[in-house]
């Protein structure tokens, strides 16, 4: 039998005295009185070295892509995002439609995830060394087309609205000597995947713009072992539905130089506030995105940023060092569902090292975190689950320097 919350500190000795007395005052009255001790309750089981499996979100009827569908007449939120991510990509007064759950969506880590395996360029079937260059070879792609970036300097704003194919993507392929730089961190996108699926950006150097990357619409895509640094606000955007991608072995640092609170290293999704904007009013559902082997410094918000509205991705094997964190509280910030956060490492953070918030009800829940380490020295928790609802934080993450400890929550 559970013993009552109220009891949990009174010895069985004083559970006797106290129940004897009320029996008294109830004999009094001439009434008669059953009493069933309970057993000393069994302790918890430790924790063990397995996984635990978090229950996949409720399911719903299917969502359709009717981008006519009636918004709702209520705000979808209450609460603002904690990192006041405005974006500011121009203000729209209409409301957000709601975010229901993906049906029947997988628990984290169980759902199909593309493949995260490293990416080898093939033999150009074009090179350039210029920026009138890049601007036509981005222009003119096709499937299977592979463009060779020479090493120098392209200064300008990139966009391509090419795309590849599953079987015949299109690669960008450079050293890191081949520097796209934007030549303004006040505004636009060094390169921008504009609805360009199935292309592999890999090797090249990011700079000096608004942000670095941005893919909106893009799936399949693969941004692999870049150096994005010296950027205005982020460095790599998935966003806009953007689903099935790869962030890989990138190494990210300087960012938030336009204004810190937009400063994140990886960002997914979009803050409900810019869904009018980004995505004609409907939730921005970039799901099943995978950021894995990332090096993170010397960004200004959080490292990386999962918004509300996305499902089912994978954040493994980063590394971030939060020194310069002033526009957030934390390297990660989980806002969408049923995440897989494993195998990252953090030093140093202004609070936190892990958090998930709910900016959209029934969002930022059933996520995981397992086999982290969190070496924070800051003052709050390792992982900070507010609310805390369906998600897990697993016992094998490890912590030092977290002034309030492990989590609001207990292990399992």
């Amino acid at each position: 039998m559970i013993r009552p919350t109220w009891l949990p500190s009174l010895t069985r000795r004083e559970l006797i005295i106290a129940a004897s007395a009320a029996a008294a005052v109830l004999l009094v009255g001439g009434g008669i009185v059953a009493a069933a001790w309970p057993d000393d309750p069994e302790p918890l089981p430790t924790a063990g070295p397995s996984i635990p499996s978090v229950p996949p979100a409720p399911s719903i009827p299917t969502i359709t892509d009717d981008p006519a569908g009636t918004p709702s007449t209520t705000d979808p939120t209450e609460t603002q995002s904690p990192d006041g991510s405005d974006e500011e990509e121009g203000k729209d007064k209409r409301k957000p439609a709601e975010a229901p759950l993906l049906a029947n969506a997988p628990a984290a880590g169980q759902g199909p995830l593309p493949n995260s395996a490293a990416v080898t360029c093939p033999e150009a079937t074009v090179t350039v060394t210029d920026t009138k260059g890049l601007e036509d070879a981005l222009a003119k792609a096709t499937p299977g087309a592979s463009i060779a970036l020479g090493d120098g300097k392209y200064t300008g704003k990139f966009v391509t609205a090419a795309s590849g194919t599953a079987e015949q993507p299109i690669w960008l392929c450079g050293g890191a000597g081949a520097v796209l730089d934007g030549d303004n961190i006040k505004g636009g996108y060094v390169l921008h995947l504009n609805k360009a699926k199935y292309w592999r950006l890999v090797g090249f150097t990011v700079t000096n713009g608004q942000k670095g990357v941005m893919a909106d619409s893009t799936a399949g895509s693969v941004v692999q072992g870049l150096t994005v640094h010296d950027i205005g606000d982020e460095a790599i955007h998935l966003r806009a539905n953007s689903t099935d991608n790869v962030v890989l072995n990138n190494t990210i640092y300087k960012t938030g130089l336009r204004r810190d609170k937009f400063g994140e290293g990886v960002y997914i999704g979009s803050a409900v506030s810019n869904w009018c904007t980004v995505n004609d009013c409907q939730p921005d559902r970039s799901d099943r995105n995978v950021v894995k082997g990332n090096k993170m410094s010397q960004t200004t918000s959080e490292a990386i940023d999962i918004k509300e509205g996305t499902t089912g991705g994978l954040l493994e094997g980063n590394t971030f060092d939060g020194s310069a964190l002033t526009g957030a509280d934390s390297w990660v910030d989980v806002k969408g569902n049923n995440w897989l956060i494993k195998g990252n490492s953090g030093v140093k953070s202004s609070k936190d090292g892990f958090q998930t918030h709910q900016i959209l009800k029934n969002w930022g829940d059933h996520n995981l975190f397992t086999g982290n380490v969190a070496t924070v020295d800051g003052p709050g928790l390792a992982f900070a689950l507010r609310p805390s609802v369906a998600n897990v934080v697993a016992c094998d993450n490890k912590f030092t320097g977290a002034g309030e400890g492990l989590s609001n929550i207990p292990c399992r």
